[in-house]
């Protein structure tokens, strides 16, 4: 148990992720696989809660996240939530964006070393929680993309500050610009991914990797952990702020209303009209 005076995360009645501790691992999962795991309100808000606790948790050494199922980790922010109760609503999307912050700032932050067991598809804010935990195992058949720019939105919650320092430059561009896929293959060898592994294996390297982790010094992990989040916060602090202001007051924009709807009405995006609503 953890001595936070906090919300403990034993005592929330979790909805959307489950959340176990056994054997000083602590396994947090995205559980809407009817959604593809998207992310809504009350899924960030359930994260923050299971941050905390493994955060505070002595009897906790290593953080798994996965996605519940086998056809996805987490595909970002749940788009029919934005098109219905965001759109034109600047004030509303600010409020989900700063609980989307603070998820990923606790993951960062959470002083313990974190495994992404990427078990399925990894889209656009998923691949920023993906990005957020330290360490990644990848099923072989799964892909990585990006799609705030095909979509309506911006990935600036971490794909835009961080794949510059983990692909490079160029390939951080292509990923952001082009939102295409990336097979597993590709993910390791652009380092996206530490290992991939055939699906049926996934379980064992993960825990493979959590044992060795948890056999370190873990006071030493958690200084050396904050020394390589140094460009990462710095690059996050520097950009946040401004992106969640932008991000709010885009929901106004005509390619924000034509992406959502074309996702909600599973059609193709009309990039002619956006274009020319904006002209």
């Amino acid at each position: 148990m953890s001595n936070y005076d906090g919300l403990h995360a034993d005592n929330f009645g979790f909805k959307t992720i489950t959340y176990t501790k056994r054997d000083l691992r602590a396994t947090i999962t995205f559980n809407r696989p009817e959604v593809h795991n998207a992310v809504n309100g009350d899924m960030l808000v359930e994260l923050c809660a299971a941050f905390q606790d493994a955060a505070w948790d002595d009897d906790v050494r290593v953080i798994i996240l996965t996605g519940a199922g086998d056809k996805a980790f987490c595909t970002g922010a749940d788009v029919k939530e934005q098109a219905e109760e965001f759109v034109g609503k600047p004030n509303k999307y600010w409020k989900w964006m700063g609980l989307f912050i603070e998820a990923h700032e606790k993951l960062r932050n959470i002083g313990k070393p974190t495994i992404a067991r990427l078990n399925g598809m990894v889209v656009g804010g998923g691949n920023e929680f993906n990005m957020s935990c330290d360490l990644a195992i990848a099923a072989d058949d799964i892909i990585i993309k990006q799609v705030g720019a095909a979509r309506g939105s911006v990935a600036a919650a971490g794909a835009t500050q961080f794949l510059p320092l983990i692909v490079g430059d160029r390939r951080a561009r292509e990923i952001l610009f082009l939102c295409e896929d990336i097979p597993a293959k590709k993910a390791h060898e652009w380092g996206l991914v530490n290992q991939i592994v055939p699906r049926s294996q996934l379980d064992k390297a993960v825990d493979e990797m959590a044992t060795k982790l948890i056999n370190k010094l873990p006071v030493c992990l958690r200084y050396a952990k904050e020394q390589l989040n140094f460009w990462r916060n710095l690059s996050w602090h520097m950009t946040i702020g401004h992106a969640k202001e932008f991000l709010a007051l885009n929901n106004l924009s005509p390619e924000v209303a034509e992406g959502m709807k074309a996702f909600v009405e599973k059609r193709p995006v009309d990039y002619k009209k956006a274009r020319e609503a904006i002209e």
